[in-house]
């Protein structure tokens, strides 16, 4: 049955990873592994113990993970819908091109923590596309603001998705997270964006000849783009205070902000004509989430539950703990994993790897794995979901990334590793 179930796990986790190469949605290949690992399990495994039990446990984490992102990703949609981010984005003006690198850069670093690294890239790649003319500096900018999004994602517990997952599942706690590795997900940034900005200097900013016309979504006022833009993102700020105070799951949280977002929207425009107020509403947000994303993370998350019941990851830890013995080289392994391998079935792994009992909530093991994982996937194009979302926007080749960015994403990922690792013997 081992030997059955790593055989179908690393034929997912291949047919992840070449997702591009094989044309076959990562999502597709997450659900067929499920499926086929479920299967193997309880048709050869030679004692099941409760699988009713089991098969719960693994479906109330799931669960949780994917009701918050599905709630954290409407409430992104509806403010989309308002224009709210050009709340943010029509104050940048500068007009020197390194500034602007270092602006973009420090508005994706925080926009991320606050939203999430997939939708803060959509949001300043296509407000690059706007500001600059040049192709060569939209992808320099493209590769910078990946960067950015993740280091960003790293110390918040709803800036990226496998953060999301440790906290949910207790392994981090808010403030401890955004403590620890605020300073190393900085350096993660100002390394390259310091590094790329010197190759910049001296030139200006050359914008499209013919820009595009009002941006604005017929409907709304400034007060209505402003008021669901401070609204949606005071929802989601809000939400580890929502844990904290009644200690209620997340998703409990952002599905009750969601719901008042929802009610402020239709007393906002519920005296509007029809076909101004539809394009406005929750309904259609909902209508474009990136529903194969969910799917991915439900797939996944329930592919490598099969391995934590059956006994593998622990054993997988005990021999990473026999071969390498230090947990620091470990997790950068893993990290570095992440730039090839997609973060979210690592960072699932590794929660099964190792128990609550041995490292402790808010220890160095899951705070560094944060770390690790969430910016790691910067050092390849394809390792992480704001890389692919960019790469898609601005259709980034492979090889160029690879050349032009990456040896960048991986300084910066060393450099935050390293003063990770120091702040902690201070």
């Amino acid at each position: 049955m081992v030997m059955a179930l790593v055989l179908v796990f690393v034929a997912v986790y291949a047919a992840i990873a070449l997702e591009h190469s094989l044309k076959v949605n990562k999502s597709a290949s997450a659900l067929i592994g499920a499926g086929l690992l479920w299967s193997i399990y309880v048709l050869m495994a030679p004692v099941l113990g409760d699988l009713s039990a089991q098969l719960g446990e693994s479906l109330v984490a799931t669960a949780q993970v994917v009701f918050f992102l599905l709630g954290a990703m409407a409430i992104v949609e509806l403010v989309d819908a308002h224009d709210g981010f050009a709340v943010i984005t029509s104050r940048i003006r500068t007009k020197n091109l390194a500034a602007l690198l270092w602006v973009a850069g420090f508005v994706t670093f925080f926009l991320s923590a606050i939203l999430d690294n997939l939708t803060t890239t959509i949001v300043m790649v296509s407000l690059m596309r706007k500001l600059l003319a040049h192709r060569e500096d939209r992808l320099l900018f493209a590769g910078m603001i990946v960067i950015a999004a993740n280091a960003g994602g790293a110390w918040t517990p709803i800036g990226d998705v496998t953060t999301t997952m440790l906290w949910i599942s207790g392994r981090i706690t808010t403030v401890e997270i955004m403590r620890g590795l605020f300073l190393p997900s900085l350096i993660n940034l100002l390394v390259p964006l310091a590094a790329i900005s010197w190759t910049l200097r001296g030139r200006r900013v050359e914008a499209p000849k013919r820009l595009a016309g009002n941006s604005r979504v017929p409907g709304t006022s400034l007060f209505e783009r402003n008021a669901m833009f401070c609204g949606g993102l005071g929802v989601l700020v809000s939400v580890p205070a929502f844990k904290s105070v009644t200690n209620l799951p997340p998703f409990m949280g952002v599905l009750f902000g969601l719901g008042l977002l929802w009610l402020a929207g239709d007393i906002m425009h519920r005296d509007k004509p029809e076909e101004l107020r539809e394009h406005l509403t929750l309904t259609r947000a909902l209508s474009r989430i990136d529903i194969s994303s969910l799917t991915f993370f439900i797939g996944i998350l329930l592919a490598v539950a099969v391995l934590e019941h059956s006994g593998l990851l622990v054993a997988l830890a005990r021999w990473l703990d026999a071969v390498i013995g230090r947990q620091s080289v470990i997790v950068m392994v893993v990290g570095l994993c992440s730039a090839i391998i997609d973060n979210v079935p690592l960072v699932a792994a590794s929660i099964g790897m190792y128990e609550l009992a041995d490292h402790p909530t808010d220890s160095f093991l899951w705070e560094f794995l944060a770390y690790c994982a969430g910016t790691g996937g910067s050092i390849l194009i394809i390792g992480s979901a704001a890389g692919v979302a960019a790469m898609g926007l601005e259709r980034i080749d492979f090889m160029w990334y690879l050349r032009r960015i990456s040896g960048y994403a991986l300084l910066g990922y060393f450099a935050g590793a390293v003063v990770y690792i120091l702040s902690l013997r201070l």
